[in-house]
């Protein structure tokens, strides 16, 4: 779920990324420990040294139960942000702009399908 949010105008790279997640619609009301966006900055730093890491390694790191970061990963994966490998989670890349290019590039094909079902639907109905 893409949300349109206002930015705003802090240089605290935290604040950023508080944003870039209520923006991709990450994080809401019942996140009231922040625990899904501390467990988005986890990976997100895990994705710059590309490492994935295991739902106990982040929860052992964040202080928090296994079945609340297991919940999160789930949460982050249907959002197309997160990938499950093997050896752990780990970010669909390792860039933050390149999975925004490759979630736009999603959005693009989910939408050009969109376009030709109406157009056939428009065209049975008359």
């Amino acid at each position: 779920m893409i949300v349109k949010v206002r930015r705003s105008d802090g240089e605290n790279i935290n604040d950023e990324l508080q944003w870039l997640g209520n923006s991709l619609g990450l994080f809401g009301l019942r996140d009231r420990d922040s625990s899904c966006f501390r467990i988005f900055i986890t990976l997100v730093r895990g994705a710059r040294r590309n490492e994935a890491l295991s739902s106990d390694n982040i929860a052992e790191k964040l202080h928090l139960s296994r079945g609340t970061v297991v919940h999160h990963l789930t949460k982050l994966i249907g959002a197309g942000l997160v990938v499950r490998e093997k050896e752990g989670y780990l970010m669909r890349e390792n860039r933050l702009q390149k999975v925004v290019e490759d979630i736009q590039r999603d959005m693009e094909s989910v939408f050009a399908e969109l376009k030709d079902v109406a157009k056939e639907i428009d065209e049975r109905l008359g």
